[in-house]
């Protein structure tokens, strides 16, 4: 008999979370001198391979690398970052940063330019919250001749977290030919076989002493499905969504449920090796473990964790006075296009003045569940009757289908930012819109 383990969509993960062109900052302001630099990241594109199969070919692929990282991009709070884009592929890209507020620089499609093959270009961001950060090439997908990894970047908080260790698990989704090759998303799989993967590998393992507590940043790296996470046996503490700090909680079961891009700090405290399980919607399957050797004596027992500084979001929105706007996601009709179509001369999704608190009615009329992203600002899922909000925010948020899910945002970086919606298929086209903060 088949053992149902779990199968958690992210309607449920959320109740059981809750219950689950140009901004100065970005850059810099015209007529003023740009701020110096204070870190500086080096990434490039370009192919590599990966170890899909075992004792077969590797797989090509693309990727982002951080050239001057060894073990991805750390970052810190405030730092004004120089960021040195290298394209060493055969077509025009951009990244894409995910999680990164006020920064209209970094937005591919809005007034700049994608980087030429073989060339490089500079630009400077400013880091203006701690969190765990993505970014990739997802914007020009229709591009890509392979899969394309993302690249994990994490902003530091400025002072010391109480954690014996960070650890990064990126969660990637690929579909592979019979002849090993993968399938890059937007294009017809047919008869590709499914395979996931955790910070590259088909069998993860992590090793840690008992009554360690561990920050573990799980990342759907995916990009199309949406992806539950286990961790038999232990509770899993949330403490920030999206790269943005949430009143701590319980993930219903241990269970955590991440749209595509969709990020998850967490607080697990070591108490035994146990598997790490994952659920796609068809079905449950151990992806990698948690190995527990040893026991760490400490003086005093672990006290439930205080939550993560705040990003000095704003702790009230004003929902009465809000600018209301209805946004069906993924209607040609309305506005939305392809990414390689897209055109800043396009009629925006909607206008707001930089102060007005925004509320968002996503309406989803696919047959599958679609997911939409709001770049430049994160947002509050608002409750059912319109009269609170979970108690965390997200800058991703997957629909079910049918469905209407209503979202609040202070608007308080002027500029055109991105939308994006993108239906749970992956020979789905990924489409864009944009929308103004005046």
């Amino acid at each position: 008999m088949k053992q149902r383990i779990f199968a958690p969509d992210r309607r449920q993960v959320l109740a059981g979370l809750g219950a689950s062109l140009g901004a100065p900052v970005a850059g810099f302001i015209a007529g003023a001198a740009a701020p110096l630099p204070t870190a500086q990241v080096l990434l490039q594109a370009k192919s590599g391979t990966l170890d899909l199969r075992p004792g077969q070919t590797a797989t090509p692929i693309w990727e982002l690398a951080a050239a001057s990282h060894t073990k991805g991009v750390h970052l810190r709070r405030g730092d004004i970052c120089e960021v040195v884009f290298r394209n060493d592929l055969p077509v025009p890209l951009a990244p894409a940063w995910y999680g990164l507020n006020g920064a209209a620089v970094a937005d591919p499609h809005q007034g700049r330019a994608p980087t030429a093959p073989g060339a490089t270009e500079t630009s400077t961001i400013s880091i203006l919250s701690a969190g765990t950060l993505l970014v990739d090439f997802r914007l020009f997908e229709g591009g890509l001749k392979q899969p394309a990894r993302p690249l994990p970047v994490i902003a530091a908080e400025t002072g010391p977290i109480a954690v014996d260790r960070d650890e990064v698990l990126l969660i990637e989704e690929w579909r592979l030919r019979p002849d090993g090759s993968a399938v890059p998303p937007g294009q017809d799989p047919k008869d590709a076989t499914v395979l996931y993967t955790i910070n590259g590998q088909t069998s993860f393992e992590l090793s840690a002493a008992g009554n360690q507590r561990l920050r573990l940043r799980f990342i759907n790296g995916s990009q199309r499905s949406v992806l539950a996470i286990k961790l038999e046996g232990h509770e899993v503490r949330v403490m920030a969504l999206d790269g943005q700090p949430a009143e701590p909680f319980p993930a219903r079961n241990g269970a955590l449920v991440l749209a595509p891009g969709a990020r998850a700090d967490v607080f697990v405290d070591t108490i035994k090796s146990a598997p790490f399980l994952l659920h796609d919607g068809n079905e449950a399957r151990r992806i990698g473990a948690l190995t527990v050797t040893g026991w760490l004596e400490r003086r005093a027992p672990l006290l439930p964790p205080r939550p993560l500084p705040s990003n000095d979001l704003p702790e009230k929105l004003d929902l009465k006075g809000a600018l209301r706007f209805d946004v069906a996601l993924g209607a040609p009709e309305t506005g939305w296009a392809r990414t390689a179509n897209f055109s800043t001369a396009s009629d925006p999704a909607f206008r707001a003045k930089a102060g007005r608190t925004v509320v968002l009615a996503l309406k989803n009329p696919a047959p599958v569940t679609t997911v939409f992203s709001l770049h430049g600002h994160h947002f509050r899922l608002l409750d059912r009757l319109d009269d609170g909000w979970k108690p965390y925010w997200l800058d991703t948020l997957a629909i079910e289908p049918g469905k209407t899910e209503r979202i609040a945002f202070a608007a308080t970086s002027p500029g055109r930012w991105l939308i994006e919606s993108v239906a749970t298929d992956w020979a789905a086209p990924r489409l864009v819109r944009w929308y103004g903060v005046e």
